[in-house]
């Protein structure tokens, strides 16, 4: 259903986009033809036509910056991709141990919060498209359960060590300060450029129907014709950049990845505050783990929690690689 979703919504944003951009552009050359076509009907129609079609695109255009037809795809594309990745870790709960009671409330606790993180209905549960405050996605539940192996105690059993926990530990350090600090950073940059893409859009248009409107008028010249022509076509322009861009779907993008980079620091801090050695998972399969899921090699991961801090996530990256 949800990848369904998606393929709709982003069908959506494709076909507003091109509607809108042919409505204005078709209503700026009507603006440019009734300054022209002398008095009379002609006159008249071409200026009412061009006035309806900006008034128009004015409309849908409030309606699509509100809705942000790109980030609703991209959010329930992510939606599709976590169900997946949770049909298949349930699948090897299945394969490879005995299911409890508490792997069936672990698995129905992650459905339901991936319900409300990405939910289908447009109408009075959508997400805030432009939240007053930017934060990390998150898709999990709060209060995770960690998988348990029993496997006795001792700080050099079940694959931990003094060592193994102070690099998770720095590993967490480095994921706050560098990686979700910097993808938060990256979105509300990106939220800032949507805003004021979302009003220019509107307003713009807007204009251009004013324009549009008093086009042939005697007591103001020229400049209903410029208004009219002029900012229709940066409405255009405008439009492209927002839609054609998908700006939402980069926002959505950024905040999805800072979410990720959080989900991985509380799945690494909820081991290490499992005092029992032995209730933990694997200390070394966890470390394979925690490399693979971050994109890393076991030996890359070992230098992320040994290297000083770098100014930037770019120059930390080509350091390490």
């Amino acid at each position: 259903m949800h990848k369904n979703i998606c393929v709709q919504r982003d069908n959506w944003n494709r076909l507003l986009l091109n509607s809108v951009n042919g409505m204005t552009v078709t209503a700026a050359i009507m603006a440019g033809l009734a300054s022209v076509s002398g008095r009379g009907a002609p006159h008249l129609a071409l200026k009412l036509s061009s006035t309806l079609l900006y008034t128009a695109a004015t409309g849908i255009l409030m309606v699509m910056n509100k809705i942000q037809p790109s980030q609703l795809a991209e959010e329930q594309r992510n939606a599709a991709r976590l169900f997946k990745h949770l049909h298949q870790q349930i699948k090897t709960v299945v394969a490879v141990g005995s299911p409890c009671l508490n792997d069936v409330n672990a698995a129905m606790e992650r459905v339901l919060a991936l319900d409300k993180a990405y939910p289908l209905p447009l109408l009075g549960t959508m997400l805030e498209k432009f939240p007053k405050t930017v934060e990390p996605a998150v898709w999990w539940p709060r209060e995770q359960r960690s998988p348990h192996e029993k496997v006795g105690g001792g700080m050099e059993r079940n694959g931990w060590s003094e060592k193994l926990e102070e690099e998770m530990r720095e590993v967490v350090g480095v994921l706050k300060r560098k990686d979700a600090a910097e993808y938060v950073r990256l979105s509300k940059l990106v939220l800032k450029v949507n805003k004021i893409l979302a009003i220019c859009g509107p307003l713009f248009t807007g204009i251009a129907a004013i324009g549009s409107a008093l086009v042939g008028s005697p007591w103001n010249g020229s400049w209903s014709v410029v208004l009219g022509v002029v900012f229709g076509a940066l409405a255009t322009v405008v439009n492209t950049l927002e839609h054609g861009g998908q700006v939402g779907m980069v926002f959505e993008m950024y905040r999805s990845t800072a979410g990720y980079f959080q989900l991985m620091e509380e799945t690494i801090e909820s081991t290490l505050k499992e005092k029992e050695v032995g209730e933990r998972e694997n200390g070394e399969l966890f470390e394979v783990k925690v490399a693979l899921q971050l994109g890393r090699s076991l030996h890359g991961l070992q230098n992320l929690a040994t290297t000083p801090s770098p100014s930037s996530a770019t120059e930390f990256a080509s350091k390490l690689f």
